[in-house]
């Protein structure tokens, strides 16, 4: 028992050691490279030094949480490698130690990895992504905050019996233009409100139409209303009505929830975007177990080609996970392709090979 314990401590110390390396070497290559692709536009819109670190801090959480599942799978691979080009693994398993005990302490280490990845993607990677996305769009991409936002043929629903619409939406003096109001009773039309504009005024928390045109339906005649100004209140916030393009990585998991279903209830052409981010939250810690699976089983064997085999292997077998998840991420929020199915696919396919591997890996 004793021996077994070292060998689940070294081989721990190696996976979370070669891990923590495999980020801390990506930090200043990052941060390297996206300076070298965006200094003339952040000097040419003098953009404030604290910003630009701030930028940074948030620019290494967000993409260490994005490309987390290749960094695993190539820190495993790379120390697995030198164990098997040592004979290390051979001495192990010729002790009597099955290769299922051997791979023990790389599931401790994923379960720890996966932890600390989940957490991340709740509380630490909502707010990172909201640093990282508004200085982009703030300094880096044309027009500012209104790329942020959909703003054209805004339609949503506000509750049960009433929906709103505005042909366009100018989010910096929260203003929308050709304003619509319905309210039903059941499938029945009970008023419509037209107005070329609609503003929102924060000193009283009103809303100022322009041209209203107010028709309430009767059940002999119509009544009909109308103003070249009239001040009202209605039970919604203008602002909100058009959040921004990513507002939902930036919210923890509360947050989104909350968020997703009032988006659900008003109809919006968004949801799947924003639950793509929610199933996230949960995939990619999954994958950690995957993908050190299949990384142990690839790498365990020595090769004729050496390290170099297992890692064009590895980096193979990566960049390939990443592309799915982004296909079938980016398939589910521009179509009605279920956003649970899209989420999980790729690690449903790298389960498959993890167990295939596996196997083989142990005859």
């Amino acid at each position: 028992m004793n021996k077994l314990s070292i060998i689940d401590k070294y081989i721990l110390k190696r996976y979370l050691t070669t891990f923590s390396v495999m980020l801390l070497l990506f930090i200043p290559i990052g941060i390297i490279v996206d300076v070298s692709e965006k200094i003339n536009k952040i000097l040419e819109n003098k953009v404030p030094f604290d910003k630009v670190a701030s930028y940074y801090v948030d620019f290494v959480i967000y993409f260490a949480n994005l490309l987390f599942p290749i960094f695993l799978f190539l820190s495993i691979i790379w120390f697995t490698s030198k164990l098997a080009n040592n004979t290390e693994i051979v001495a192990i398993l010729s002790s009597g130690i099955s290769f299922g005990r051997f791979l023990r302490p790389y599931i401790i280490g994923a379960t720890i990895v996966s932890v600390f990845a989940l957490l991340m993607g709740f509380f630490l990677v909502p707010k990172a992504s909201e640093g990282f996305k508004n200085f982009r769009y703030m300094y880096l991409i044309g027009g500012g905050r209104n790329e942020m936002r959909e703003t054209s043929d805004v339609y949503r629903q506000i509750s049960d019996s009433e929906f709103i619409y505005v042909s366009n939406f100018n989010p910096e003096v929260k203003t929308g233009y050709n304003f619509v109001i319905e309210k039903f009773d059941g499938e029945r039309l009970v008023n419509k409100i037209t107005a070329t504009s609609i503003q929102w005024d924060p000193k009283d928390s009103t809303y100022v139409l322009l041209n209203f045109n107010k028709r309430t339906v009767g059940e002999l005649d119509d009544k009909i209303e109308t103003f070249p100004s009239k001040k009202m209140k209605f039970n919604f916030d203008l602002d909100d009505l058009t959040p921004v393009v990513y507002i939902a990585e930036t919210l923890n998991l509360t947050e989104l929830n909350k968020f997703i279903d009032k988006e659900r209830k008003r109809g919006s052409s968004d949801i799947n975007r924003y639950l793509v981010v929610k199933y996230r939250k949960y995939s990619i810690p999954i994958s950690a177990f995957i993908l050190t699976i299949i990384a142990v089983a690839v790498s365990s064997m020595k090769r004729r080609g050496g390290m170099g085999i297992n890692l064009a292997i590895g980096i193979a077998l990566a960049f390939s996970y990443v592309f799915l998840d982004k296909i079938f991420g980016t398939v589910a929020e521009k179509s009605t392709f279920s956003p649970l199915i899209a989420v999980w696919t790729p690690n449903v396919i790298f389960g498959i090979i993890a167990f295939i591997t596996l196997r083989n890996a142990k005859r």
